[in-house]
């Protein structure tokens, strides 16, 4: 009896993860759920709402989708990254083991006001966690997968040296645990993402992350550092309209078909539209100041799927660029910088002038898309280095700028 039960078993594993792969590749429902299913007319399941319905506050299965920038670890010192908290630091003698354990959530969520996205995450936001560690730290990485998860799903790091960036022994079906430990053999920031096929399918839905591996004895210090990152949202509504004219549209459905024809409907900054601008601007979130004078180190990546980035702080110019993520290979007095699909950057400067600087992609018809972000600066005026001396007072606010 105990042989025809693991037989069974080892069929039906099967049989799951084909159904996984068909259902990811051709946008397929999986067992009511996966990333195009939809709920019929008078559904009231609280995971899936109607398409083009008015959405409760109930319905959303994932809040604060978009992970800030601020939200990041202040040094690579930490050993233990669990539960949204890294904790247990440790004074350096040589390399350590980070252990970290990622939850994988899948849910609803507003991208828009008015507007709903299924989002598949590390952790709950977007983007994932970031993990920060040296040269020559070993990670014990831990994957856990939910119970009430469609799909299984995997990690794939960039900055890991082996098969499948450690993707292939990763692989984690719903109730699961996965665990890799890894050696991080080379410095420079990379990106992660879930390597599940089908693989644009996991990462347009929000799986990915950065990972930093800082050289043998740190990076410089500076007064601040953010985690920022790019991607593409495909949806049903196409590419055509602005992220201004998607408001109340209820729950969009992905669209791997206009993935595949490179139409993003949002262009975002950590996972939505809007999602570091106003009272969640670099510099005003969470009681966070910048003021003049101090330096600002953005840790800044591109998950595509499909777009490379070219990014630019209007009314900065980068002092230092780490091109390609590389600490190896810097550039000085940039105004932008290109991050390719799947890359990442650093960049540092200092900030002299106060006011709001915008973040942008400067292929700039994306920021009709959503990919706007903000820092503001406090501090005096600098008439040494930016004075207004006239200009036309009723247009005062109306600057792309």
């Amino acid at each position: 009896m105990a042989r025809v039960l693991v037989v069974f078993a080892a069929v039906f594993s099967v049989i799951f993860f084909t159904l996984t792969y068909l259902a990811v590749t051709h946008n397929a429902p999986l067992l009511g759920g996966g990333a195009s299913a939809t709920v019929p007319a008078g559904a009231t399941s609280s995971a899936a709402p109607v398409a083009g319905s008015s959405i409760s506050p109930d319905a959303v299965t994932i809040r604060g989708i978009s992970r800030h920038p601020s939200d990041m670890p202040d040094s690579p010192n930490y050993t233990v990254y669990e539960g949204g908290t890294w904790s247990k630091p440790v004074r350096r003698t040589g390399p350590i083991t980070i252990t970290a354990t990622f939850q994988i959530t899948e849910g609803i969520a507003q991208v828009v006001d008015g507007t709903y996205l299924e989002y598949w995450t590390f952790d709950g936001a977007v983007p994932g966690p970031m993990i920060r560690g040296m040269e020559g730290d070993t990670l014990d990485f831990h994957l856990k997968n939910s119970a009430t998860s469609t799909m299984p799903h995997d990690v794939d790091f960039h900055a890991v040296t082996g098969p499948g960036g450690g993707a292939t022994r990763l692989l984690t079906a719903p109730g699961a645990e996965s665990e890799l430990k890894v050696k991080l053999l080379h410095p420079g920031i990379y990106v992660y993402h879930c390597a599940f096929p089908d693989i644009p399918t996991h990462i347009s839905h929000g799986m990915y992350g950065l990972i930093v591996v800082e050289p043998k004895g740190g990076l410089p210090k500076v007064d601040h550092e953010y985690y920022l990152m790019q991607s593409e949202l495909y949806t049903d509504a196409g590419g055509a309209k602005s992220a201004n004219e998607l408001t109340n549209k209820g729950l969009l459905q992905y669209d791997g078909t206009n993935g595949n024809l490179e139409e993003p409907t949002f262009v975002v900054w950590n996972g939505r539209p809007a999602s570091v601008t106003g009272e969640r601007a670099i510099g005003m979130f969470n009681g966070d100041v910048v003021k003049t004078g101090d330096t600002v180190r953005l840790f800044v990546g591109n998950i595509g799927p499909n777009f490379s980035s070219s990014f630019h702080a209007i009314g900065e110019i980068f002092d230092t660029v780490d091109v390609e993520g590389s600490f190896a290979l810097q550039n000085h007095w940039v105004q932008s910088t290109e991050i390719p699909a799947g890359g990442a950057v650093g960049v540092e400067f200092r900030v002299e002038v106060p006011g709001d600087y915008t973040l942008v992609d400067h292929a700039i018809f994306r920021i009709h898309k959503g990919a706007v972000a903000s820092l503001h600066v406090t501090g005096a005026d600098r008439p040494d280095i930016y004075q207004s001396i006239t200009y036309s007072k009723e247009l005062a606010g109306s600057s792309g700028h």
